[in-house]
């Protein structure tokens, strides 16, 4: 018997943090999505999924394990999702992933994915315990 196989798609864990039309400004030298724009943007849709998180501010202090898989084009629309990899004292590791859906396509493909490093910070910009649930993480 033939079965067959799901195409991928994010994670029903994963949060959807943001999702943006790449435009021909957004281009390289040769017409593809420049990677520094799609960089931007997972970093964008991180730091709201890790505020959401730390219920902070948070800004980015790492980010590793960075994947680009496929292009992106001009008239793709990207979505960024997110899921909590670690939560620290001060920091918050998340994975985000960006899919794409290509002009009359059906399914979502995986262009790029990592792992991207945020810290708390206060009102002065120093970092400061995670709250969660009325309690400061201590760990």
């Amino acid at each position: 018997m033939l079965t067959r196989r799901s195409p991928p798609t994010p994670s029903r864990r994963a949060d959807l943090c943001i999702r943006t039309l790449a435009m021909p400004a957004d281009t390289n030298a040769n017409g593809d999505i420049f990677g520094g724009w799609l960089l931007s943007q997972m970093d964008v849709g991180g730091g709201v999924f890790a505020s959401k998180v730390a219920k902070s501010r948070t800004v980015t202090v790492a980010i590793d394990a960075m994947n680009f898989r496929k292009p992106v084009y001009v008239g793709d629309l990207v979505s960024v999702h997110a899921t909590l990899v670690r939560l620290g004292r001060t920091s918050i590791t998340v994975h985000l992933e960006a899919w794409v859906l290509r002009r009359r396509a059906q399914q979502a493909i995986l262009v790029t994915d990592g792992n991207f490093t945020y810290v708390s910070i206060d009102e002065h910009g120093q970092p400061q315990p995670i709250q969660r649930d009325g309690a400061t993480i201590t760990t």
